[in-house]
């Protein structure tokens, strides 16, 4: 007998049984279904991403080669002419300058947040009732906040009744004249979203184990010190992602200036701009061009801000 017929002859050992230190392996129809799972659970939320997100985005950058005014069913190319008008048309870039009044008021803005949520973290007497006062502004509707305010500015309105009460007389137009109308929009604006970085930065200090405040305290740390060496750099991170969403913010306001004054007196930013070209002057391929430019400035800032402070973890211990 040869070795080969030996080889073949030999008997192959029986499969040893799955004991209690050895499982069983699973059958192929098990792990198969294990890999599909999750992605079951995914496809409702990523074809509504695709459908309203991405969809339109692609339409968008379309048609910001195309001359089309939003009614026809023609399309006609136009390359990069849309693109070539807003860089030399200097007045479709002006009004970024009025976003330098709301990029002022959103430095404000998370200082402000930062120190009420700073105050509130600690053991002070109705923090929960100042928590909800604080975030209470980010949950009404902006265009509500839009009509409040227009009669709170108004000649006569609210604010020169209470200026009147204090002793306090005036005939200024607060929403008359450039500086003072985009003054009192990007106050409102500081308002209305001072909850939001509020919520962000108490979460992000409540975070911060309590050890370190005790023996901050046991060393003799007083608050300032607490707040410099333990609280600004474990929130660092959040902070970094409330700068990046003030300047986006900033430079694409549109709800409270074209609630408020619907662009006049110098208060047109560049989302409203972009908002008139497309359903006022039926310039949808050139609104088209101007959302695409304001999303790469978007994209751009962010970058720039993410390369100059990038996030790195703390270790406060």
């Amino acid at each position: 007998m040869t070795d080969t017929t030996r080889k073949a002859a030999r008997p192959v050992p029986p499969a040893a049984p799955a004991g209690p230190g050895r499982a069983a392996p699973a059958p192929r129809r098990t792990r198969l279904s294990r890999r599909l799972t999750p992605w079951l659970f995914l496809a409702a939320p990523l074809a509504l991403l695709l459908t309203f997100t991405y969809a339109p985005i692609a339409n968008m950058v379309a048609y910001s080669f195309t001359d089309w005014d939003g009614v026809s069913p023609e399309l006609n190319w136009t390359g990069t002419g849309n693109y070539t008008e807003l860089l030399t048309r200097s007045e479709l870039f002006e009004v970024f300058f009025v976003s330098g009044y709301y990029l002022v008021a959103s430095a404000v803005q998370i200082v402000l947040a930062l120190y009420f949520a700073t105050v509130l973290s600690f053991d002070v007497r109705f923090r929960n009732f100042f928590k909800g006062v604080l975030f209470f502004p980010y949950l009404i509707n902006g265009v509500a906040i839009g009509f409040v305010f227009l009669y709170f500015f108004q000649d006569g309105g609210t604010l020169d009744s209470v200026l009147g009460l204090l002793g306090v007389e005036t005939d200024h137009a607060w929403l008359g004249t450039p500086f003072s109308a985009n003054t009192s929009l990007a106050g409102v604006s500081v308002w209305r979203y001072l909850g939001l970085n509020f919520v962000l930065f108490l979460g992000a200090i409540q975070s911060i184990p309590g050890e370190l405040y005790e023996a901050a305290e046991i060393d003799g740390a007083n608050r300032w010190q607490q707040f410099r060496h333990i609280i600004a750099p474990g929130i660092r991170p959040v902070l970094s992602l409330s700068v990046i969403l003030s300047v986006s913010g900033s430079l694409s306001v549109f709800e409270i200036p074209y609630i408020m004054t619907g662009g006049a007196t110098g208060t047109e930013t560049f989302v409203i701009q972009t908002v008139k070209l497309a359903f006022q002057f039926n310039k949808t391929g050139l609104a088209s061009a101007a959302a695409v430019v304001l999303l790469l400035i978007v994209l751009a800032v962010t970058w720039v801000q993410r390369r100059i402070v990038p996030d790195e973890k703390v270790d406060l211990v």
